[in-house]
């Protein structure tokens, strides 16, 4: 069942909807269901988790016996941005990820942003699911507070993911949808993979997989499900960061999710208009590369790589 969670006038008579679908049980609901929340398109560059969303539905209405709480799917928190394909609010130059928790007597995007939180809170468990922007090959992982590991950790290891990483509190933006509902005890998981603008068919089936499983572990789905992966877990302290040191056209020479010792030859920055290489790039530690740079035009400073130790 569609249901509206906020709707605003905009300019020449039209209106901005924030929708969900609710799937229900078939016996319909006692009162005592507990409700899975998956949302996506925060940004509205990043697609990978529209797939997500039709494919979770599509696998729950060919098997609606299974379904034993509710499945609430929010595909468009920014239907503006999807619209446009602009990653923020068109108009308003904000990013709604930056809005959170918001406010019924605030403007426009703050009052969406309040009427998302008040819809979302008392969830079993939320995915917000994003993509990685059009620079970045992201394989999929999980994203968590450190403040939050505990409740948060036994839950994504559900999920199927590759990767589980812990950030330190001091790097988490507290305006994010996130940090808002785990504030208030609505547990929420961060699941970010693939590139901007594009849907990576098998990593949105990976994660399809996993959710299904959390469903099965929270008692939402009664169905068979596949095991998930073993993720790796890591805190910040286990990753570092391959920046550019020059300008130029970066081409990579090794594999996204690959294993690279000290040393190893990442790519180079190449100078089209001299036919030189700028920049040799070279891995500073042994690890896997699980952000690669997949947009190649580079400026001094931009993020090349990630590597886990």
């Amino acid at each position: 069942m569609v249901q509206t969670v906020a709707s605003v006038g905009l300019p020449i008579d039209e209106t901005l909807m924030i929708q969900k679908n609710r799937l229900i049980p078939k016996k319909g609901l006692s009162g005592n269901e507990k409700r899975i929340s998956i949302v996506t398109g925060t940004h509205g560059d990043e697609l990978e988790g529209q797939y997500v969303c039709y494919e979770l539905q599509r696998i729950i209405k060919e098997n609606y016996d299974c379904l034993t709480g509710i499945a609430d799917i929010y595909p468009a928190l920014n239907p503006l941005g999807i619209d446009s394909i602009t990653r923020g609010i068109p108009g308003f130059d904000l990013d709604m990820n930056r809005l959170f928790p918001g406010s019924e007597n605030g403007s426009m995007p703050e009052y969406i942003a309040a009427k998302i939180i008040e819809d979302l809170r008392g969830s079993a468990a939320v995915i917000d699911i994003h993509a990685s922007n059009i620079f970045l090959e992201e394989i999929p992982q999980c994203r968590i507070n450190e403040l939050s590991k505990d409740t948060l950790v036994p839950l994504a290891k559900k999920l199927n993911l590759d990767y589980i990483w812990v950030h330190s509190s001091a790097t988490v933006l507290e305006s994010t949808l996130a940090y808002s509902l785990n504030v208030i005890g609505t547990p929420t998981l961060v699941v970010e993979m693939g590139v901007g603008m594009r849907i990576t068919k098998k990593y949105g089936d990976q994660l399809v997989d996993g959710i299904f499983s959390l469903m099965k572990e929270l008692g939402i789905w009664s169905g068979e499900v596949k095991p998930p992966k073993e993720p790796i877990i890591s805190d910040d302290g286990e990753v570092s960061f391959i920046n550019a040191g020059s300008s130029g056209v970066f081409l990579p020479s090794v594999e996204h999710w690959k294993n690279v010792k000290k040393g190893d030859h990442i790519g180079d920055i190449l100078n089209p208009l001299t036919g030189e290489v700028n920049e040799r790039i070279e891995a500073e530690k042994d690890g896997t590369v699980f952000t690669l740079r997949e947009y190649p035009i580079v400026s001094e400073g931009s993020l090349i790589a990630r590597i886990l130790a």
